[in-house]
Formats: structure tokens, C-alpha cells, sequence
């Protein structure tokens, strides 16, 4: 392969990798909030069951904790489910913890990640997710 041959090559794979990274990239964030999306709701769908059996969701203090141990601290839940209301806390796709807010700013409750940030309020693909979306 000649010198010409060589850097035209390498032209070439650098247009294809300014072309395809981004669209690989948007792919992989998106992936990222759907998961976000579907723990969102399994974890609301927790919270609602844990309303169900006790009457009232966990307090803010007392958190998501309390859909995996049985709180000790009042409201103490009457009617717990042995085992808990799911298996583990998951944490978001970007390795941060859900959040709980209750009362909710959006709804009854809020349960949301800060997305990729990992803080509140960062626009684009690091926008909050949230149950009221």
C-alpha cells in the first residue's frame, strides 16, 4: 500500500467515525433513560403497593429504604409485607441514587433521577426523569 493509498484510508475511517460515534452515542443515552424509565415505574409501582397494605406511602425520611427494610420510625408500617417491596434499591443507569420526594412537586409522590448530571436541573441528555413523565 503506497503513502497516498494509506492517508486516503485514513480519511476515509475519519469520516466514518465522525458519522457513526454520534448516532452510537444517542443510541447509548437513549438506552440509558429508557432503563431509568422502567425502574422509575417498578419502583412507583412498589410505593403504591406499599399504600395499599399500610394506608399511606413511606415518609420523606423515611425514603425508598422502606420498600426493601421495615422502618422503625413513625408512621411505623402495620401491615409490611415480609420479604419487602422489592428485592434491592436499584441504582440509575449512571450509578447515582433514585430519589423520593413525598410530598411530590409533580404528583402525590416523585421518584426521579437527576439523569446523567446526577444533579437537579442540567437540560439536554441530562435532564431529570421522573415519574410524572
Amino acid at each position: 500500500m503506497t503513502l497516498i493509498q494509506s492517508m486516503v484510508l485514513i480519511a476515509i475511517l475519519g469520516v466514518l467515525a465522525v458519522l457513526i460515534v454520534p448516532k452510537i452515542m444517542t443510541h447509548s443515552s437513549e438506552a440509558r433513560r429508557d432503563a431509568a424509565r422502567h425502574d422509575i415505574e417498578t419502583i412507583t409501582r412498589a410505593l403504591k403497593l406499599y399504600r395499599s397494605d399500610n394506608g399511606y406511602y413511606p415518609t420523606q425520611k423515611q425514603g425508598l429504604r422502606a420498600l426493601i427494610e421495615k422502618p422503625s420510625t413513625d408512621p411505623a408500617p402495620n401491615r409490611w409485607k415480609s420479604g419487602g417491596y422489592l428485592e434491592r434499591l436499584p441504582k440509575d443507569p449512571w450509578g447515582h441514587s433514585y430519589q423520593y420526594l413525598n410530598p411530590g412537586v409533580h404528583d402525590e409522590i416523585d421518584v426521579f433521577s437527576y439523569g446523567a448530571a446526577g444533579k437537579s436541573g442540567s437540560g439536554g441528555d441530562e435532564t431529570d426523569i421522573g415519574s410524572w413523565h
